[in-house]
């Protein structure tokens, strides 16, 4: 209620009210200022609200005080239960744990005030799962209340837990969960055999490796604590056998290491030992975590293909053996109780199965064809035997043939064939050690023996030492040897191999004179010495050799000579105009032959180092010009070549050197007709050559030498 001083209660004072909840929790009436409320409060959701109050005029709407603030408090009750936020919840705790083990603490929420009287303070009790666990009634904590709980007998339990306010009273509120708790597992059991004998049955034919039977012990544990390991206990037949655990299933699995024989044995007993492979060292107490069963195997009789008595053959045979020879044999049995007859066959492959063939009752090999080691030198093929009473049975073996080499070819001398001696060799001393080589396979061990020739043997010369390690050693007999008696000896060594049959050959060793200085190092093996007077010394032969040299210089010498004064006869210069003449087979091709020669080389000596050659006509002789100085300013040529065109001006049958060309055929449809002078007047100066100018540009050359100036000898180049 809200009140003012000067309110006089003639209704001239207003009140109104604002701040949390004002209107919509709260209502004030305005003339008497009580406070109301207009709905339930709750004070979980909200404990306190905070308001502003104030009078004011009622005519002048003016406050008559100042506005005050005043908090409504919510006041508590015990409006709500106990709750656990976490539950429903989950815990495990070992089995066979002791009383009062630690399980799970659980924890129950009041909304309630709690420092408002008992409706916050909570209890905790058990309302299912007793006896066998208990609560704290304050901390909620779970434990075990009985010892010794079996997870094989019970796993899961269900515990109801309870929460109660107001310390647990009557009239107090109250919460539940419920807590699921599982027994883990511990190896507490041994693992157990649900009986004392197995019986198991295999076949006799049963293949090494394979699994003939399962036996299990029983473990109630679970996970790792349930793993078995089985393992046979040495005695009668266990070595035959083997037990290995099947990861999955937990199962002894019983595999064969050897095979099984009907008509050997037919029964085996062993001791199977299964075991835990984890312990808990708390329950050794209990006693051994294993146990043993009895396994009794008997084996079925079967009937089985028969068997080699070896797993395979190995045979030998000489190559070039006649067809038909037997070289060895196979053998099978048939050991069941029956004993059918047995059947031997080859298997077919390729062609080389037919150079054998093979009895098919006794087993006998025999060769089908010659052989030869050179060629083939190891046969591998298979025999099948199969039983007489039941065809389909049959077993298999390899057979391994070597063909053995034939001693063919006798031992030789290994290089070298040729040895040397000292002439100042004294008796005994060894010059070569020879060895031996053989073309056949010669076996390990062979052994060569060395020897000399029954002819030789009787000779004073030299003789073999054999040393029984397939060497030997060529000694001299003898205190000295002279090349100028006797410059090779030829040795014949006699060579045996130790194989069958003995081969032997005998190899010639040839043996040269040597000269050697004191330490026996061979100074010279030539024969020129031998040719030389008795008594002649070195400074005389040094002498003759350089006076051959001598007359070999003067003989070189004076051909020489020779052959530059007849160079010199012939030619009074170095230089001759007549390397410039060239002969033709034939004339040229006149006016339209522009290939011709080029009589501008007579001007112009220099051109002739062009070497220029007809195209179509072959010189008799062609000479390799040389560089010349001009022919203007050298007399001895300019003289030579006015005789010789005097001598061949008055000669009718001699060319015409003035063109410097032999034509045997004139060329056809030329204007200029035939140049050839051989029908010509007797001299040059009866000739004129005015016609010249008249044949065109081509002849303008010719018409400038000739036709100008009158023929003067002198002035001919």
């Amino acid at each position: 209620k809200l009140h003012s001083d000067l309110d006089k209660g003639v209704g001239t004072v207003k009140y109104t009210l604002s701040g949390d909840g004002a209107g919509t929790v709260f209502t004030i009436d305005e003339t008497t200022g009580d406070i109301h409320a207009i709905r339930s409060l709750d004070r979980e959701e909200k404990p306190f609200y905070t308001l502003r109050a104030q009078a004011v005029d009622v005519d002048t709407k003016k406050p008559l005080e100042p506005e005050s603030e005043f908090i409504i408090k919510v006041q508590d009750i015990n409006d709500n239960e106990p709750k656990f936020l976490d539950g429903p919840y989950v815990a495990s705790v070992p089995e066979m744990s002791p009383v009062g083990a630690y399980v799970l603490q659980v924890k129950a929420t009041d909304a309630d005030d709690p420092t408002y009287g008992n409706s916050a303070r909570v209890v905790y009790s058990i309302l299912q799962g007793q006896p066998y666990f208990s609560i704290d009634p304050k901390t909620g904590v779970i434990r075990t209340a009985l010892p010794n709980m079996d997870r094989e007998v019970k796993e899961q339990y269900q515990v109801l837990i309870q929460a109660k306010d107001m310390g647990g009273q009557l009239g107090g509120l109250a919460g539940t969960t419920t807590v699921n708790i599982t027994l883990t597992d511990v190896n507490d059991n041994p693992p157990r055999f649900p009986k004392s004998i197995f019986h198991l049955k295999v076949p006799e034919t049963s293949h090494v490796g394979s699994a003939i039977g399962r036996i299990r012990a029983v473990d109630p544990d679970f996970g790792k604590n349930a793993e078995i390991e089985y393992n046979i206990v040495p005695g009668d037949g266990g070595n035959l056998f083997d037990i290995t655990t099947d990861e999955y299933t937990q199962e002894g699995v019983i595999k064969l290491k050897k095979p099984l024989d009907f008509e050997t044995k037919k029964a085996y007993t062993f001791k199977v030992e299964a075991s835990n492979l984890h312990l808990d060292h708390r329950f050794h107490s209990v006693g051994p975590f294993k146990d043993t069963a009895t396994v009794k195997i008997n084996v079925l009789d079967m009937d089985e293909p028969p068997v080699f008595s070896k797993p395979m053959y190995t045979m030998e045979v000489y190559e070039d053996t006649p067809v038909g020879t037997i070289i060895g044999a196979v053998t099978a049995q048939d050991l069941d109780a029956g004993s059918s007859s047995v059947r031997y066959f080859m298997d077919w492959k390729n062609d080389v199965d037919s150079y054998f063939t093979i009895d098919t009752t006794e087993g006998t090999i025999a060769t089908n064809e010659l052989l030869d080691r050179e060629s083939t030198a190891q046969y591998n093929f298979s025999i099948i035997a199969s039983k007489v009473s039941n065809p389909l049975l049959t077993s298999k073996v390899n057979v391994i043939i070597n063909v053995l080499d034939v001693n063919e070819f006798p031992p030789e001398i290994s290089v070298p064939y040729e040895t040397s001696v000292c002439e100042n060799a004294k008796p005994g001393q060894v010059i070569q050690i020879i060895t031996a080589a053989d073309k056949d396979l010669s076996p390990a061990g062979q052994r060569f023996s060395f020897k000399l020739s029954s002819e030789a043997s009787n000779k004073p010369n030299f003789t073999v030492h054999d040393y029984r390690n397939n060497t030997a050693g060529i000694e001299t007999r003898r205190n000295g040897y002279s090349r100028r008696q006797q410059e090779l000896y030829f040795l014949p060594v006699v060579i045996e191999d130790s194989s069958y049959p003995v081969q032997s050959s005998t190899n010639t060793l040839t043996i040269r004179v040597c000269r050697c200085d004191s330490d026996g190092t061979i100074q010279s093996c030539n024969v020129e010495a031998i040719f030389l007077p008795v008594g002649l010394s070195t400074g005389a032969l040094i002498a003759i050799l350089l006076c051959i040299v001598i007359l070999l210089v003067i003989v070189v010498l004076y051909v020489a000579l020779r052959r530059q004064k007849k160079k010199d006869t012939l030619m009074t210069s170095k230089e001759d105009i007549r390397d410039n003449v060239i002969h033709y087979d034939d004339e040229g091709g006149g006016e339209e032959d522009t290939q011709a020669f080029d009589i501008g080389a007579l001007r112009n000596p220099k051109v002739i180092e062009d070497n220029k050659i007809r195209r179509d006509i072959k010189p008799d002789t062609l000479r390799f010009t040389r560089h010349r100085p001009p022919a203007e300013d050298n007399t001895d040529i300019r003289d030579f070549i006015n005789q010789r065109l005097k001598e061949n001006d008055v000669d009718p049958s001699a060319p015409p050197y003035d063109s410097l060309a032999t034509y045997a055929y004139e060329g056809n449809g030329s204007v200029a007709e035939s140049l050839s002078s051989i029908d010509s007047l007797t001299t040059e100066a009866d000739q004129d050559y005015d016609y010249l100018s008249d044949w065109g540009p081509r002849f303008k050359i010719l018409a400038d030498m000739f036709g100008e100036e009158s023929y003067n000898p002198d002035k001919v180049t």
